[in-house]
């Protein structure tokens, strides 16, 4: 190897170098942001190789992502290239993505200790797992099944399967529906919860249409009530013709009864408690000599009843030979409403996943369903259950294999065939998880069963950056872990080399708020030279212009634009930025903030930091049809959303502008102390005109005044005054950005300024430190002839 082991100790700080030689079994580096985890991970893998001895192939090393391999692996290269080609061209950006992973496996392959380590996914290594050893438990000529017929992972794509799981829900439910019973229960489902969405009327009643009719029934026809609903079902499913409320005039008055049967020549009025007398209309009835029957809302509670009362009233009425079976198919029914349709598949298909990482019996959830106190959510499950089972059956059938299964397909392995099993405890002496703040339920089950009493487990985290509960991961893995691992040990690395001090202050002030977490006390490593800026603008026009104008800044100092990354909440809210930043040829890094995790920025912009719905924090208490499989919890959900805002500010390393709106600012940007940040808004223009008065007697004049009628003093020039006014909103202005502009330079700022001078720093940094614009800050360093005694 390239190096010896004494100099890569030698390059970690004393928390790095314990965590390293730690013999412990259970081990948990609590590593905060910035705080060099991935480098103590990788030392940790060489200082077993090269000190402890310890052969590759009894280390594995579990990540997260396909990206996150990879990074690790360029590093082990790098580490044992003495030439330093390799980074070379890593790094080179001509190569492309092709190229850059064709090189990785060849030289991966050049260094048999790099080769022989396990260094995979969860999913990577699980498949790999099943591939070898999986005959006994599945078929181990499977194919993966994914959201996309190409696999991206892992070599996975080569053992695609031709369908997606979308395609497979879909089809399983067409096929379901050719049951006419079920069709037309998905239909009403269809109809009521996803179109009408009648679960909302309660807390929504604006939301009913204006002419009332808010039902609509498998025929299409928008009806007043649940109960008419019923009826008009019914006439559906027995083919029976009807009219909704036609328009009828029989002698005295035009009305409009409930419904007529064209076949029975009948006419229903159908009574609730909130119904209108039907005596007048019950009179006109009777002089038409017209049949009028009623049915009451009470009669609904028994749906038994209910049918067999339609069924007396209606069917006896209708000609001996009217047709009594209806013929109905997917396509039709739904024709018009295949959107609908999509979402009701991917909820099923979300709840699929759920089922799968709680790792609950789909009949349990099925029992607790149907205690449920809403019929929405009954409705559901009676629907969605029949599909996940018929879809376990069919991935089986197949031979085909999605992510979860995986995992539990390998955990089930492990756990009935114990000799497999004890192959792999036997094998890896020493298991490595990177980023343990995001396992789940059957990833953590996965692990226990590749431990032994003598196994190694150093994992490596930060519960503060744990932000992907909505994928099922749990906090509570790291938070707790003594709970769910014996005889743990916990070193927590708090000194970040990433960030300035302003910065990580900051962030510290806000994941304190978090009641669920291990308390740390990180330090920054670098000082601060700039305070972190936040802008309010009074539209969104202001704060893009803001950015624009920061940017043109940056460039113009000459940071890189691919030093400088937008984050956003959800990505809609850079699309305005994205179009302006387009038409002025800015090209401006930018990710979501999940997405940005594990990068880092010289300069970094979180946009979109307003408060409620669609803002920051924005707390999303998914629908009650999930809540079944697990509950919710608010303030977990808070806490996630603060993890996440820590995320974003921990991504800056020099820089960092947070961008909100005036008079709705995120709650969590009140968490942030004064200390660390710089205010700044475009002030708001005055909206009453300004009182006129003397500068002798102050009474009130009018504008045309030159001289006060009061006292006879003479009334200021306008012009004069505007100017003397336009000057000082001027200064004002400047000084929001620049804080000592157009204050006189004292002797100390001049011996400050040359001392920063001498040691190399540039004029757009001297601005930054000494609150004063780049013009100035040139003026003085002009005057001191600083350029004539350091420049040479």
């Amino acid at each position: 190897m390239a190096t010896s082991n004494k100099t890569n100790l030698n390059a970690l700080n004393d928390r790095q170098q314990d965590a390293v030689i730690s013999e412990d079994k259970r081990l948990l580096v609590l590593a905060g942001a910035g705080s060099g985890k991935t480098k103590t991970l990788l030392q940790k893998l060489i200082y077993l190789i090269e000190e402890k001895g310890v052969s590759p192939s009894n280390i594995l090393t579990i990540t997260f992502a396909k990206n996150a391999t990879n990074e690790m692996i360029d590093r082990l290269i790098i580490s044992a290239d003495e030439s330093g080609e390799y980074e070379k061209q890593l790094f080179d950006k001509r190569k492309s993505f092709v190229e850059k992973e064709k090189e990785r496996n060849l030289q991966q392959k050049k260094y048999t200790w790099i080769d022989g380590l396990t260094v995979k996914t969860f999913h990577g290594f699980c498949y790999s797992v099943l591939r070898n050893y999986g005959v006994n438990e599945f078929d181990n000529k499977f194919k993966i099944i994914g959201e996309k017929k190409r696999v991206e992972e892992d070599g996975f794509s080569k053992h695609a399967a031709p369908e997606t799981v979308f395609e497979v829900f879909h089809k399983l439910l067409i096929k379901e529906c050719e049951d006419t019973e079920y069709l037309l229960k998905l239909k009403r489902y269809i109809l009521d919860y996803i179109i009408d969405k009648i679960h909302l009327k309660q807390i929504a009643p604006n939301y009913l249409p204006k002419d009332g009719k808010y039902f609509t029934t498998l025929n299409g026809t928008k009806v007043r009530s649940k109960s008419e609903q019923f009826i008009a079902d019914w006439f559906y499913r027995h083919s029976i013709k009807f009219e909704y409320e036609p328009l009828l005039n029989v002698k005295d008055f035009s009305f409009h009864p409930d419904f007529y049967i064209p076949e029975a020549n009948l006419y229903i009025e159908h009574i609730s408690d909130k119904s209108f007398s039907t005596k007048d209309k019950e009179e006109q009835f009777k002089k038409g000599n017209l049949l009028l029957v009623k049915t009451f809302d009470s009669m609904t509670t028994d749906s038994a009843l209910f049918n067999h009362t339609l069924d007396k009233i209606v069917k006896n009425r209708l000609p001996s030979d009217y047709h009594k079976t209806i013929s109905i198919n997917f396509k039709e029914e739904f024709n018009g409403h295949h959107e609908n349709v999509k979402d009701f598949v991917q909820q099923i298909m979300r709840i699929t996943d759920m089922i799968k990482v709680e790792n609950i019996n789909v009949d349990t959830v099925l029992q607790k369903a149907r205690q449920d106190q809403h019929e929405r959510v009954r409705n559901f499950y009676e629907l969605a259950i029949p599909i996940v089972k018929k879809y376990v059956h069919y991935c089986t059938d197949k031979s085909f294999l999605d992510f979860n299964d995986l995992i539990s397909r390998s955990t089930l392995l492990f756990q009935n065939h114990e000799d497999i099993a004890n192959k792999y405890k036997g094998k890896f002496q020493y298991i490595l998880v990177d980023e343990f703040q995001d396992v789940d339920k059957l990833q953590v089950e996965l692990i226990k069963l590749l431990l032994t009493d003598n196994t190694q487990l150093f994992c490596v985290g930060d519960d503060w950056q744990s932000i992907y509960g909505f994928r099922g991961s749990n906090v509570s893995y790291i938070v707790e872990f003594e709970k769910h691992f014996s005889d743990v040990k916990t070193i927590k690395l708090n000194l970040n080399y990433r960030s300035t001090q302003n910065i990580v202050g900051a962030s510290n002030e806000v994941i304190k708020h978090n009641k669920f977490k291990v308390d740390k006390d990180v330090q920054a490593s670098k000082k601060s030279e700039h305070k972190i800026v936040v802008y309010s603008g009074n539209t969104e026009e202001e704060n893009i212009q803001f950015c624009f104008d920061k940017i043109k800044e940056l460039l113009e100092e000459g940071i890189n634009n691919d030093e400088i990354l937008f984050l956003y909440r959800r990505s809609k809210m850079f699309t305005p930025y994205y179009y302006r930043f387009k038409n002025e040829n800015i090209r401006v890094q930018n990710k979501t903030i999940h997405a940005s995790k594990g990068l880092e920025s010289k300069v970094v912009f979180i946009i979109g930091l307003a408060e409620g719905n669609g803002g920051f924090p924005d707390i999303w208490l998914e629908d009650r049809i999930f809540q079944v499989i697990k509950k919710a919890n608010h303030d977990l959900l808070m806490e996630e959303e603060r993890r996440l805002f820590y995320v974003a500010i921990t991504r800056a390393k020099d820089k960092l502008f947070l961008i909100t709106q005036k008079g709705n600012e995120s709650s969590f940007l009140k968490e942030i102390p004064s200390a660390y940040t710089v205010r700044t808004t475009n002030s708001i223009k005055q909206i009453v005109d300004k009182v006129i008065l003397c500068d002798s007697c102050f009474s009130q004049l009018e504008k045309l005044h030159v001289y006060c009628p009061y006292c006879g003093q003479k009334v200021k020039d306008n012009f004069e005054e505007k100017k003397e006014n336009e000057k000082a909103y001027s200064i004002d202005e400047i000084r929001k950005t620049h804080s000592q502009a157009y204050q006189p330079w004292t002797k100390e700022d001049d011996e400050k300024l040359e001392l920063l001078y001498s040691k190399g720093k540039k004029p757009y940094e001297l601005s930054e430190i000494f609150g004063r614009n780049l013009g100035g800050i040139n003026a003085r360093i002009e005057k001191l002839q600083l350029k004539e005694k350091y420049d040479k």
